[in-house]
């Protein structure tokens, strides 16, 4: 039976603990959400069994259990657990737990070295861990919210196993709630509606779901919360989003993806994603362009105009007015015709001109502004275009000397129909004697 320390979630001598800290799971098999590296099959599971652990990297988001897990794999393995936050830790700091650890291993106990934050480490305090990790004073297991592959040096990545862990689920969220109300012994005075959107608050991360319950229960309602009353009483958690990170690029990868495969919706949920975020809005403006003359083209021209009057009224109108002028851009962007004609034929156009190198334009199509070069045949034979029959006079404007090429390739789609229909009604001219 609890005493009352432990009911108030106090040690005897102790000050109040956290209710996420007396969640914390005793074994690895407590752990939600993250059965894909646990379980039997998972490789720190396959780890556990065959009572070697080598050097890992978790990789995951806030809440998910990086500091659990690496508590437990510890215990699991008898290793003494050391930890550190690269946060507040320096070179000395570093030294001094080496240094521990060889005294440790000298009396035949290894430990493991537990690096929250890793990534904040710079390339030379990350290179300090390689000799410790390769004769095995250390196994280290560090844990980043960062891309390892951005973010570590690719030393240490050779000697550790980056395992990625998983965004808290709605069910998995559900557990840990039915956990802190056994742990209560009673239900959260919320609605279900509310017990939803308490869920939803939380966003994958565990830590701060229970951090909303310990608010809730705080309160101590006379009736049951409902959304309304949960929006007016607790704190919203800030979307994950880094502007300088991989959470940048992965927004804007989407945003551009779900524009190029015209979904509307689903390029308008990612736009609200970023700017809720925090995100520049000058920043996607500028990313639009380069969708309305990389994606859409002369399928609709009318793209590079409206994504270019986007930025501008934004410019003018400021936040939160201007974000509508974006919104407006990206749907209409998302519902155009595409084409990548353009994009292609110039990336074409270039590779033939770094590999014809520095041939002359024919001598009919130069200007003979003196004497000497109409001697030398600058512009003789010139047909003015819009006197010929049809207006196209299907002169050859390649070097002399060169085949020609084609690199422009007009789709079937918008306006470029049009200009297809136009440019085989030139060949066809052009092949006549």
């Amino acid at each position: 039976m609890a005493t009352l320390f432990e009911a108030a979630g106090l040690e005897e001598g102790a000050g109040p603990r956290p209710l996420a800290d007396r969640l914390r799971p005793k074994t690895l098999a407590e752990v939600v959400g993250q059965d894909h590296l646990l379980g039997a099959q998972g490789p720190i599971g396959r780890m556990l069994a065959a009572k070697r652990l080598s050097s890992i990297i978790l990789w995951g988001p806030p809440g998910t259990g990086k500091t659990t897990i690496a508590r437990l794999l510890s215990l699991g393995l008898a290793l003494h657990f050391e930890q550190l936050s690269a946060i507040f830790s320096g070179v000395a700091e570093l030294r001094k737990v080496f240094d521990m650890a060889r005294a440790r291993r000298a009396q035949g106990k290894g430990t493991l070295l537990f690096v929250d934050e890793i990534h904040r480490f710079n390339r030379a305090q990350q290179d300090s861990f390689l000799p410790v990790m390769e004769d095995g004073t250390v196994i280290l297991v560090g844990a980043t919210t960062e891309n390892p592959s951005f973010e570590l040096n690719a030393a240490v990545l050779s000697r550790a196993q980056v395992l990625v862990l998983n965004r808290l689920s709605t069910d998995d969220l559900e557990l840990l709630l039915e956990r802190a109300e056994g742990l209560a012994q009673a239900k959260l005075p919320i609605d279900l509606d509310a017990r939803a959107a308490l869920k939803a608050m939380a966003d994958g991360d565990g830590r701060f779901l229970l951090n909303l319950v310990e608010e809730v229960l705080a309160l101590k309602p006379a009736a049951p919360l409902t959304t309304a009353d949960l929006a007016r009483t607790v704190q919203k958690r800030a979307p994950i989003y880094d502007k300088g990170r991989e959470g940048h690029y992965n927004l804007i990868s989407a945003l551009h993806k779900s524009v190029r495969g015209s979904d509307p919706d689903a390029a308008l949920y990612w736009l609200a994603r970023m700017l809720s975020g925090g995100e520049d809005p000058l920043y996607i403006a500028r990313r639009m362009v380069r969708m309305a003359v990389e994606d859409v083209g002369l399928a609709d021209p009318r793209a590079l105009t409206l994504t270019i009057a986007a930025k501008d009224a934004y410019d003018f109108l400021g936040s939160p007015e201007g974000e509508l002028a974006i919104a407006q851009a990206v749907i209409f962007l998302a519902c155009a015709p595409k084409s990548n004609a353009a994009y292609s034929a110039y990336g074409a156009a270039m590779e033939a001109a770094k590999r014809t190198g520095s041939l002359n334009p024919p001598p009919h199509i130069l200007n003979a502004p003196t004497r000497l070069m109409k001697d030398l045949g600058y512009g003789k034979g010139y047909v003015y275009d819009p006197d010929a029959p049809e207006g196209f006079s299907g002169q050859n404007y390649f070097p002399d000397g060169m085949a020609r090429e084609a690199y422009y390739e007009p789709t079937e789609f918008g306006l470029e129909k049009e200009i297809k229909s136009r440019l085989d009604r030139w060949a066809l001219l052009r092949g006549k004697p």
